[in-house]
């Protein structure tokens, strides 16, 4: 049978974090790889998923119901067309984690979260223990259902192929939820799960204020995301959408900047695959060392300045 991921889009292109999940959808070896792109007036949305290498068809569900991404709308869009599928594959993104529990359920499977490494069609790599160990989950479910950590996989590429778009009929609004309105954060920096460069700051700058006037120029010279650790979150030196860690935001970018960050293994398990780490500390025994590539022992009041000049 096949695999059916589904797309994370605006409406209007594809997200990152779906070129991720059909590299995964293709390690399964289960098939060929459809995309379901469900939207309202997503028609360019489906054009760019169709685009995507090694995605065989996208199916195109359009219908006012899905306009807003309501889980319960999107969780019956996919359940009409799950059992054409052996394995459906989500981004482990909010959306995609607020959909695939709904459809694991009404298919009466367990869900398998977190995948980072496809072994077989039936078993697959998750970590636990905030990433100190890898579970192996072997699953005999008919349909696997499955979040993937876009980490943990290299993005397909976004043009090259050259699937065929099937219009699929749109689900009915359930009636169980409703769209009130969206209070969206504008940035001229880059989304912290997008960013290829990533500064962030810990407890260690010691106010919101401080937070701002070091980290802040760095960032800019290096037209980097802005992260910040759960510590300097709860103290209230920079807004939670900014938070790298478990329970915050799960990254690799291609450099990350680590500045006065002790590296707690909540910090860690949200940031250690990326390409080359960096840190500046001026304790030796902060954990972050022991992931670092490069390791700078100094005040960072002193030493974030100098490398921004430097810059």
């Amino acid at each position: 049978m096949t695999v059916l991921v589904i797309a994370e889009h605006d409406h209007a292109t594809v997200k990152p974090a779906t070129l991720n999940t059909v590299t995964a959808g293709i390690a399964c070896q289960s098939g060929d790889v459809h995309v379901l792109v469900a939207g309202a007036n997503a028609a360019e949305a489906a054009a760019a998923a169709a685009k995507i290498a090694g995605v065989a068809k996208v199916i195109a569900a359009d219908s006012p119901s899905l306009a807003e991404n309501l889980a319960e709308n999107v969780a019956a869009q996919v359940l009409a067309i799950a059992k054409n599928y052996s394995h459906i594959l989500f981004p482990a993104t909010a959306n995609g984690k607020n959909v695939a529990p709904r459809v694991a359920a009404k298919l009466d499977v367990a869900q398998i979260s977190d995948v980072t490494k496809v072994d077989s069609p039936d078993t697959f790599e998750r970590p636990i223990y905030a990433g100190n160990a890898i579970a192996i989950v072997q699953s005999s479910d008919a349909i696997k259902v499955i979040t993937v950590r876009t980490t943990g996989f290299d993005p397909a590429a976004a043009t090259g192929g050259s699937a065929a778009v099937e219009s699929a009929e749109g689900v009915a609004d359930s009636g169980k939820s409703s769209f009130v309105g969206r209070e969206i954060t504008k940035s001229e920096r880059p989304e912290l799960t997008a960013a290829k460069i990533i500064v962030s700051g810990g407890r260690a700058l010691g106010s919101a204020e401080k937070f701002t006037e070091v980290m802040a120029p760095l960032a800019d010279k290096l037209n980097a995301g802005l992260g910040a650790s759960r510590a300097a979150v709860d103290a209230g030196y920079a807004p939670n959408d900014w938070q790298v860690g478990q329970t915050g935001k799960i990254v690799a970018p291609q450099l990350y900047i680590a500045c006065g960050i002790s590296g707690a293994i909540q910090h860690l398990a949200g940031m250690k695959d990326s390409k080359v780490i960096v840190a500046i500390n001026k304790d030796p025994e902060a954990p972050i060392f022991s992931v670092a590539d490069y390791g700078l022992e100094a005040d960072l009041f002193t030493a974030v300045p100098e490398l921004v000049k430097a810059l």
